[in-house]
C-alpha cells in the first residue's frame, strides 16, 4: 500500500496550458449593453493566465474583425510584456476571423494557427462615415458651426467635403498603417513570404492562403495542435472574464432614468457599427 501511494505521489503531472479568448470588435469602451474587446476588459484574464504555476503556454483564441488601432496595440503590447516577464510562450488560434486589429492581436503570439476556412489579414486602416450636405439643402436646413481653429470642424458630415481634410485624414491613416506594418514585420520576420504591396494591401485570405504568405505558422484544430505539442493529457485551463452583477446594475442604474434612452440609442448605433465590421468579411 505504501508503495502504491509513493507511485501516486511521484506521478508526473499533466502539462497545463492557459486559454484566453479574445472575441469581438476591438473598441475603446464597453458597457452593460455594448459588447467589445479592450485592454481594461481582459487585463485580469491575461495576468491570471501568465501566472498559473508551471503553465507551459498561454493560448489566445481570437475571433475579431478588428476595430480600434490603439486598443489593438495596447493589448498586443501587454501580451508581450507578460510573456517576456514570465518567460511563457504564446500561441494564437484564429477562429472565424483574425483580421485588421484582430490580426494585430494574433501577431503578438510566438506562433499563429488558423482553421483552413479562417479569414486572416486585412493589414490596413479604414475610416468610414456618411455625408449629408445635399440632404440638408433639400430640407431647407442651414448648418451653423462656430469654431476657434480653422480645422476644428474637419470632416463634418453635414458640410461639403474638403480636399485638405481628406489629405490630412489620409496622412493619419498612412502613419497608423506603417505602425501596423512595422509591428507585423517585427513579429513575423523572415516567416513572411510575398511582396509588401500584397501582404499589406488590406487584402484578406483563408487560413491556407495565409500560411503560404507566412501570416500564420500552421493550419489545424485547437485541440489537435495542443495535444500534438504537449501530449494527450494536456490540461486546458480556460480563463473567463469575471463579471460583477453589482457593477453591471450600478452602471445601468447610473443611466436611469434620464440617461437610459440616450444610452440605448448610443448602444444601438454601436451594435450597427459592430455588425458592419463583421459583414466586411461575410460574417
Amino acid at each position: 500500500m505504501a508503495s502504491f501511494s509513493s507511485l501516486l505521489f511521484w506521478r508526473k503531472k499533466p502539462p497545463k496550458v492557459a486559454v484566453v479568448r479574445l472575441s469581438g470588435v476591438i473598441v475603446a469602451e464597453t458597457g452593460p449593453l455594448r459588447r467589445g474587446l479592450n485592454l481594461n476588459q481582459i487585463e485580469s484574464q491575461l495576468k491570471r493566465a501568465f501566472t498559473i504555476p508551471s503553465v507551459k503556454a498561454v493560448t489566445l483564441v481570437i475571433n475579431s474583425p478588428g476595430g480600434s488601432p490603439v486598443q489593438s496595440q495596447l493589448i498586443a503590447a501587454r501580451i508581450r510584456q507578460l510573456a517576456t516577464r514570465h518567460n511563457v510562450p504564446v500561441l494564437a488560434f484564429c477562429e472565424d476571423v483574425a483580421a485588421s486589429g484582430g490580426y494585430w492581436l494574433a501577431a503578438a503570439a510566438d506562433e499563429i494557427y488558423a482553421n483552413s476556412a479562417s479569414v486572416i489579414g486585412s493589414i490596413g486602416v479604414i475610416s468610414s462615415g456618411f455625408g449629408f450636405p445635399e440632404a440638408l439643402k433639400r430640407l431647407g436646413v442651414e448648418r451653423r458651426v462656430y469654431t476657434s481653429g480653422l480645422s476644428k470642424s474637419m470632416l463634418d458630415p453635414f458640410s461639403e467635403e474638403k480636399d485638405s481634410d481628406v489629405a490630412h485624414l489620409s496622412a493619419l491613416q498612412s502613419d497608423i498603417h506603417q505602425l501596423f506594418i512595422d509591428y507585423v514585420k517585427s513579429r513575423r520576420g523572415t516567416r513572411l513570404s510575398g511582396a509588401d504591396e500584397e501582404l499589406f494591401s488590406g487584402k484578406f485570405w483563408t487560413g491556407n492562403q495565409a500560411k503560404s504568405y507566412g501570416l500564420v505558422d500552421g493550419v489545424g484544430l485547437f485541440h489537435d495542435v495542443l495535444e500534438s505539442r504537449f501530449g494527450a493529457d494536456v490540461k486546458i485551463i480556460t480563463l473567463s472574464q469575471r463579471t460583477s452583477w453589482r457593477s453591471v446594475t450600478a452602471r445601468l442604474g447610473s443611466r436611469l432614468p434620464s440617461g437610459f434612452a440616450a444610452q440605448l440609442i448610443d448602444d444601438a448605433l454601436a451594435q450597427a457599427e459592430e455588425r458592419a465590421h463583421w459583414s466586411r468579411f461575410g460574417l
